[in-house]
């Protein structure tokens, strides 16, 4: 997969640095570079991309207003030299925020974030996996198996950010949360496609009470309601499986041994 990319900075040593970057970068492919926003109005307008490195601080119209104006599908990456920014470019979903000066290791990898979230976005279309496996991308490390909890207490729905729109999600639906490092896949009982966020998966952990919700690995938590079926020491949703961590594992078998007959 190449992403198409555009480059926004009234600054032209920025300008040329990132330019020069994502000529480098064989998963991008540079499609124009605008010295304002008022300038790329007009160019992606023509020539929408995928990905747009978008400065912040810029004379007419500055970054974070032009990122309310692009479309849904472009995704933003801030690239400014002032840190106060950092808050408000999350509160616009941006995937990422540059610092700078910028060097090509931190760039290179929010483009690595941006590629997966793409691809996430890819598989999501189409159907599920079958089955995973232990090349899961590893969230963070786990707490603690009965960790008590500052974890909020039961409570109907949460709310998510899904692109550009706050989701409201039952927990009643949850199956399960699959993380894949930055993200989060939520699977539910009514949508054939998981619901996609930019959340970590303790982050996510602590959204979910933890009366009815089980982590079982690094990068699955699951409800406790819905296990159906454990095969092979991995539970089972359908035709997904959802590996138990050695660490997770007594948690599980005691909740099966409290409710078994």
């Amino acid at each position: 997969m190449k992403l198409k990319c555009a480059v926004v900075d009234d600054e032209p040593l920025a300008l040329g640095l990132i330019a020069s970057y994502v000529k480098k970068t064989p998963t991008l492919q540079l499609c124009g570079t605008y010295a304002s926003a008022v300038e790329a109005m007009d160019g992606l307008a023509e020539n929408p991309v995928d990905l747009l490195f978008l400065d912040i601080q810029m004379p007419e119209l500055n970054g974070l207003k032009f990122s309310r104006m692009v479309p849904e599908t472009t995704r933003i990456i801030f690239t400014t030299a002032f840190g106060q920014y950092a808050l408000d470019g999350y509160r616009v979903n941006a995937l990422d925020y540059l610092l700078k000066p910028i060097s090509y290791a931190d760039f290179a990898e929010a483009v690595g974030k941006a590629m997966k979230w793409f691809s996430l976005v890819a598989r999501s279309e189409g159907t599920a996996g079958t089955e995973t496996g232990s090349n899961t991308p590893e969230s963070e490390a786990p707490a603690p198996a009965g960790n008590t909890d500052s974890r909020p207490e039961r409570t109907d729905c949460i709310y998510v950010k899904s692109d550009y729109r706050l989701i409201q999600v039952e927990l009643d639906k949850i199956l399960y949360v699959e993380g894949l490092k930055d993200y989060v896949k939520i699977y539910t009982t009514d949508e054939a496609k998981p619901i996609l966020s930019l959340l970590s998966m303790k982050a996510m952990e602590e959204k979910l009470p933890a009366d009815r919700f089980l982590r079982v690995h690094r990068s699955f938590i699951v409800q406790k309601c819905h296990i159906r079926e454990i095969y092979k020491g991995k539970i089972a949703f359908g035709k997904k499986f959802i590996p138990v961590s050695e660490s997770y594992k007594q948690a599980l078998q005691d909740y099966i041994d409290h409710h078994s007959v």
